[in-house]
């Protein structure tokens, strides 16, 4: 059954391909350190990809463990996870669990969460996870320093400061890596600027963790191509500037059972934070381990620049320097008041994003120029995205990248998703009754 399932899911994955007009695939993973490493495999080869995987010296691979003459590493392809890279035409991602003499290698940490996921689903349980990723746009100068991008970005306390955000060079940059997540199905659903000066923190819908995972491995690639193709570099770096508050990445968590009821909320909580016991649990396991997890969520020097306590030019680091709880942004595990949590949007549903082989089509050209000129409001014609069934009386938005032809495409706007659903605002399978977690 197992085979067959795979052998239905490849045919799927082939089909896709050539309907895509998909000529390259990434195999990607992970190293120790979360940066993307991938092989380009001529999409013909997707057998290879799937039951061999793409091989790699696995001692040029932080964190491996595998010695010069130790064997090769192979990323296998996950096909759940195969997506369109907007950036690249005619290319598609497949994130890959490493695997070395046939077996999967337990130092890749795709294998190693896996691991830990299948013990919860032994219980019927379902680990949540919704990340909120910051950074820092930069630029680099003449003398060869590394300065905010956005000359005009100077105040003390520039958090949620409208003028950056409204900024054609910045909120091109957003809205680049926010279209991006659409295809890996990830819903964005609040950008803001953060506090330091050319900060910026984008928000997307919580799923799974191995989903999550995937995901926030796919925005950095994302983000730090859009920076890239500006002349920009996104930095993920935690403490840039001495004066400023740093970056990190929160994580919101919550465990769900079979039939996606949140299992870490309790409305009872006498302590007001919506926590049921397994949440305190859970909880008490983030606190008790927290030595070890601060050596693994902030490996390098400059992040215990930021995990200090002090204030920067806007008065505050922002940073958990505390091994506590409670409705505190300054405790490594916050815990927001039942009474102001409200709930956190639940996933919306996305629909698959598929770029043609040339994006504008052939019969938008002339539209695009345009728009492309003006970004005005224009007619839809059904003809900007061959699954808009907007009627052609509904105004569209048009966005287009500035730099390069790999990026132009016409937007549906607002998106079919945002008419036809709403986030929930409470509910089973929302966010009501989570842990924060800030490292």
């Amino acid at each position: 059954m197992v085979r067959d399932d795979k052998h239905e899911a490849l045919e799927a994955a082939r089909q896709w391909i050539a309907q895509h007009e998909v000529e390259y695939l990434l195999a990607q993973f992970v190293d120790i350190h979360g940066a993307a490493k991938t092989k380009v495999v001529p999409a013909r080869h997707l057998d290879m990809l799937v039951h061999t995987g793409a091989g790699f010296s696995g001692y040029a691979i932080w964190g491996t463990g595998l010695a010069r003459n130790g064997g090769d590493y192979y990323a296998r392809a996950d096909l759940s996870t195969l997506c369109p890279v907007p950036w690249l035409p005619g290319y598609a991602r497949l994130v890959g669990d490493g695997h070395v003499h046939g077996q999967p290698h337990p130092l890749c940490s795709r294998v190693l969460l896996k691991t830990q996921l299948a013990r919860l689903a032994e219980r019927g349980w379902t680990f949540n996870t919704g990340l909120e990723p910051e950074f820092v746009l930069l630029r680099r100068q003449a003398d060869g320093d590394y300065v905010p991008a956005d000359g005009f970005d100077r105040l003390d306390k520039a958090s949620y400061d409208y003028k950056a955000l409204a900024r054609p060079d910045n909120r091109r940059f957003l809205e680049r890596v926010t279209e991006a997540m659409a295809a890996v199905g990830a819903d964005v659903y609040q950008i803001d600027h953060e506090d330091a000066t050319g900060q910026y923190e984008i928000n997307y819908a919580y799923s799974d963790a191995l989903k999550s995972a995937d995901r926030y491995t796919w925005f950095k690639m994302a983000a730090s191509f859009a920076a890239e193709e500006a002349g920009l570099l996104c930095s993920f770096m935690p403490k840039p500037f001495a004066d400023r508050a740093g970056s990190g990445l929160h994580f919101h968590v919550s465990m769900a059972d079979a039939a996606g009821v949140n299992l870490f909320e309790d409305d009872s909580d006498p302590q007001g934070y919506a926590l049921s016991q397994l949440g305190y649990r859970f909880l008490a396991g983030i606190l008790h381990h927290a030595p070890a997890l601060t050596a693994l969520c902030a490996p390098t020097v400059n992040s215990y620049k930021r995990l200090v306590v002090g204030n920067s030019l806007s008065g505050a680091t922002w940073a958990p320097a505390y091994v506590a709880y409670g409705d505190n942004r300054t405790v490594l595990a916050r815990c927001p008041a039942a009474a102001s949590n409200g709930g956190w949007p639940t996933p919306a549903p996305i629909p698959t994003w598929s770029a043609p082989r040339s994006w504008p089509p052939a019969s938008t050209a002339s539209t695009a120029r345009s728009s492309r000129a003006s970004r005005s409001t224009t007619t839809c014609t059904n003809t900007t995205r061959a699954a808009c069934t907007r009627p052609a009386s509904a105004t569209c938005r048009s966005t287009w990248a500035r730099r390069s032809t790999r990026w132009r495409r016409i937007v549906c706007w607002p998106p079919r998703w945002a008419r036809n659903s709403s986030p929930s605002s409470s509910g089973s399978s929302g966010w009501s009754g989570s842990t924060t977690c800030a490292m």
